[in-house]
């Protein structure tokens, strides 16, 4: 079975390939660890699922920073690979085109080529984007779409989505302006256009103006909306490279994104020791063995030599790119994400745990409790123990209840907790970073309780399932902790963990008892 716990559960896109390591399914998901997990756990309705998941060798990811992107970034991929599962789609609208047609009051629709007169915008790699787009900008600047202007008005003037020059509602210049507002949306100037709006909305509210001035703040909060789209989805008809890095300890982890007449092909990741100029070292290795493109985006400044090597292997001019902002840097950021996850997840998780709990020291070694039983019967407790950010399976411990009757889980955390470290205590072994218990802040302080009789100082927290809130000792009220910050996603990982270590002890038990 496929290992599937160190995939992260953030949106994006997963590769399926075969033993042969040939791509043979992309699919989309907001949660890429969930989507993945669940192809191994559940019994599959089609034949056709079931064979794909016998042929899975290897599982690849590619994070995107929305469920958008994850669904754009999925269409260019199918489109690159052809994998073998994926539905095989002809769209004749794939590569359609959004036309503002050259009348007095220009009409908005959508385009198959691009042939007459007016203006053209596309093709659009994706037709879901598009149509997205489409539908936003002509409701959001209230744009005609019908071919003939009647004076009765359509369907569209009686629902307030368009603005009526068939009725004569609103003077030539007057919708010239917001072909022009339209038109920055469609070629990508959402920053220019969202600012010429917001000087805009305070004019109109200056003038007391309010009912405008409404109008063109839903505008602005559209168009911000729709600013985090696919980067990736750009039509080029240029290769371009996107390299991103992140040095740690000795170590530089470098991943490239090849980006094929604006979508992404595929990635590749690199691991070397860092050393003086690695970088400019690296690009030359590279370019030496694989095809240059015609743009490399880099985080770094490079030499005049290497742009030189670059346009000779090429036989043109290379441009090499260090954007500052924008739709570039914005795709450097993604592949430093892609780093970051691929490599430092966990330790992303335990530093930002460490910052949110005030604690000394890196949380590299947690353990947690946990207590099950049925209405008091076969009462068991467990403890699992996560080291790096990742289970420790040899550590883990299992524990009868002893001292406690009945249902009183704070008592029979407060006895686990105890038998933990005092056997720790005599037998001289070192103690964990963090200790985590299931509850709230009765179980939390049980356990400190313990800790505290056995003369110790370990910090301890309490994780509530409910609301999946966080208790301290000394604090009243839970930490606010994001249920979607990535510590929060470690620390229900390592209390799921226990539940079902827990669980498993229970029912075990619960069996050997009714059968004999």
């Amino acid at each position: 079975m496929i290992e599937t716990k160190n995939l992260p559960p953030e949106p994006g896109c997963y590769l399926f390939r075969d033993e042969k390591d040939t791509i043979i399914y992309v699919g989309k998901a907001k949660n890429i660890k969930k989507r993945v997990s669940s192809y191994f756990q559940k019994r599959h309705r089609d034949a056709k699922t079931g064979q794909l998941v016998s042929h899975i060798g290897t599982v690849d990811y590619i994070v995107t920073a929305n469920e958008v992107e994850a669904l754009i970034l999925e269409n260019s991929l199918i489109k690159t690979h052809q994998p073998r599962y994926n539905i095989d789609l002809k769209d004749a609208k794939q590569y359609a085109f959004i036309h503002f047609t050259a009348e007095p009051f220009p009409r908005i629709h959508i385009a198959r080529r691009a042939e007459g007169d007016g203006t053209f915008f596309g093709p659009f790699v994706s037709a879901a984007e598009r149509d997205y787009i489409f539908s936003l900008v002509k409701k959001l600047f209230r744009l005609r779409t019908c071919k003939k202007m009647t004076r009765r008005g359509c369907l569209r003037y009686h629902i307030h989505t368009c603005s009526a020059p068939c009725r004569q509602e609103i003077r030539r210049d007057e919708y010239a302006a917001s072909v022009k507002k339209a038109s920055m949306v469609l070629k990508g100037k959402c920053g220019e256009l969202i600012s010429s709006l917001k000087d805009e909305m305070e004019d109109s509210s200056r003038s007391l103006n309010f009912e405008h001035a409404m109008v063109l703040r839903d505008q602005i909060n559209a168009i911000d909306h729709l600013s985090e789209r696919q980067d990736m989805s750009r039509r080029r008809s240029d290769d371009e490279d996107i390299i991103n890095y992140r040095i740690s300890g000795n170590s530089v982890f470098l991943m490239l994104f090849h980006v094929h007449k604006g979508t992404l092909a595929h990635k590749q990741e690199f691991v070397f020791g860092h050393g003086e100029e690695f970088l400019e070292e690296f690009l030359v290795q590279f370019y030496s063995d694989n095809p240059v493109p015609s743009e490399v985006i880099l985080p770094d400044e490079v030499g005049d030599v290497l742009s030189d090597f670059l346009a000779v292997r090429l036989g043109r001019k290379v441009t090499v790119t260090v954007p500052k902002i924008g739709a570039k840097k914005r795709l450097l950021d993604l592949v430093m994400k892609n780093i970051e996850i691929s490599y430092f997840g966990e330790e992303i998780k335990l530093e930002e745990l460490k910052e949110i709990l005030g604690l000394g020291d890196l949380p590299a070694v947690i353990e947690c409790f946990d207590i099950s039983h049925s209405s008091g019967t076969d009462v068991v407790g467990s403890m699992v123990r996560f080291t790096n950010g990742r289970p420790d399976k040899k550590h883990y411990r299992r524990f009868k209840i002893k001292t406690v009757d009945g249902i009183d889980d704070p008592a029979a955390i407060g006895e686990i907790v105890r038998r933990r470290y005092l056997r720790l205590k005599n037998e001289d072994s070192p103690f964990p970073d963090l200790v985590i218990v299931d509850g709230g802040r009765t179980q939390l302080g049980a356990a400190a309780g313990s800790l505290k009789d056995l003369d110790l100082t370990i910090p301890v927290i309490a994780l509530a399932k409910k609301n999946e809130e966080v208790f301290i000792p000394g604090r009243a009220h839970p930490l606010p902790l994001a249920r979607n910050e990535k510590s929060s996603h470690l620390l229900q990982e390592i209390r799921d963990e226990s539940h079902r270590f827990a669980i498993t002890y229970h029912r075990l038990l619960r069996k050997k008892r009714v059968i004999p």
